[in-house]
């Protein structure tokens, strides 16, 4: 470390700078003015190179030594330390601007008010680190910075691994600020049935669930996806409660039914941290079953599965949905995942799309899309699928 430092067109001395000049003009060896100083030759070395901080004791014994005031000398050091720190938070701020790159800042804008600031990256920043109630944005590029990463990050870039913890924290914030009860689990597993009986109620459910689980001590947060997270929830533990956010990168009810079952499945068993899109392993796994056993029963469904004969039908995809109390997008999205009905099976119709709308401060709105072409059935809001002689027409409906 050199004892003066120049950045851009500034330059800072350290105390040392004027330290040396002193000793070369005095004539004396360092070994000499050390003595004279009452400190060691490796002290005032360390000192003169700008290695060492001047401590209030030295700069008392060179005041006395100099005839010079111990204030002189501590102002020195001062104006050196808040050089090195602007510069420092100079240097921070050109990361941060490369991290809020990866991310995004039209994310924030457009979801959750942040002003318009085309150009003004800096200032960008200091909006989105504010927003996100972090000292740096840097901090968002450190794996497990959010909460625990089930998988290896090992092949996740930088970007992946930021967008993660971004929403992440916006979910933890959002949690911290809701006043929740210690978590029940078995509150929260009369929640989870509760819900299961809100799956075609498209317009309504997510206030009612997001009741019941907060009963539980669990805070229910559905964010907009940021894309190139690659996540599809997150579990956490905040204080006595428990936070558990969702997405909705898949848009499809069903997806979203299935993953919100699936971070249940993480909070049931306590495996906290986050859930990407290409996880595997024991833990995921286990999650993924109590999710599909949960939608669908797995006798009936084995019942259901058998009795087709191989011919899945709309009718009696969507019979057997009815049977169950199920929304058919979700039995249709079972088959389709376990190898029965390939993707394209002309039964799209069934599905049904949400998109999560953010109000500051985090009010949550689903708009629904519904897109009807089978001729037999239609969507009867509150009511569920029912049979019709003329098909609905595609409609844009929203839930509160």
């Amino acid at each position: 470390m050199s004892n003066y430092i120049e950045y851009k067109d500034s330059l800072a001395f350290h105390p040392g700078y004027y330290i040396e000049e002193i000793v070369e003009e005095s004539g004396l060896t360092q070994a000499d003015f050390a003595k004279r100083l009452g400190t060691t030759p490796k002290n005032l070395s360390l000192l003169m190179r700008g290695r060492q901080s001047l401590s209030v004791d030295m700069a008392m014994k060179l005041s006395r030594l100099l005839g010079t005031t111990v204030h002189y000398w501590l102002n020195l050091q001062n104006a050196y330390d808040t050089a090195i720190a602007q510069i420092a938070s100079e240097e921070e701020l050109e990361r941060e601007k490369d991290v809020l790159k990866l991310l995004g800042y039209d994310y924030f804008r457009d979801n959750f008010g942040l002003p318009d600031l085309p150009r003004r990256l800096g200032e960008q920043v200091e909006r989105v680190r504010t927003f996100l109630d972090v000292a740096s944005l840097t901090v968002l590029t450190d794996r497990d910075m959010a909460v625990s990463f089930r998988s290896s990050t090992g092949t996740m870039s930088e970007g992946g691994i930021a967008k993660a913890n971004t929403m992440v924290q916006i979910a933890t914030n959002k949690a911290v600020a809701t006043v929740a009860p210690k978590f029940d689990r078995k509150r929260f597993k009369e929640a989870i049935e509760f819900a299961l009986t809100q799956t075609t109620n498209h317009e309504g459910f997510y206030p009612l669930i997001r009741e019941r689980f907060l009963e539980a001590g669990v805070v229910l947060v559905v964010l907009p996806n940021l894309p190139g997270s690659k996540t599809n929830g997150a579990t956490k533990r905040v204080g006595k409660s428990v936070m558990m956010m969702v997405n909705d990168r898949r848009l499809y009810a069903d997806s979203f039914w299935f993953t919100l079952l699936h971070e249940a499945g993480h909070v049931i068993y306590g495996d906290y941290g986050i859930s990407f899109e290409s996880d595997a392993g024991d833990i995921e796994q286990k999650a993924d079953e109590y999710a599909e056993n949960k939608l669908i029963d797995p006798w009936l469904y084995q019942d259901f599965v058998r009795r087709s004969k191989g011919r899945f039908t709309m009718p009696f995809i969507t019979a057997f949905a009815a049977s169950i109390d199920r929304d058919p997008g979700i039995v249709l999205g079972r088959l389709e995942n376990d190898g029965y009905l390939k993707h394209r099976n002309g039964m799209q119709s069934l599905r049904c799309k949400y998109h999560v709308s953010v109000e500051c401060p985090l009010s949550i709105r689903f708009y629904q899309v519904v897109r009807h072409s089978f001729p037999h059935l239609r969507y009867v809001p509150g009511q569920g699928w029912k049979t019709s002689p003329r098909a609905a027409h595609p409609g844009h409906q929203t839930a509160s």
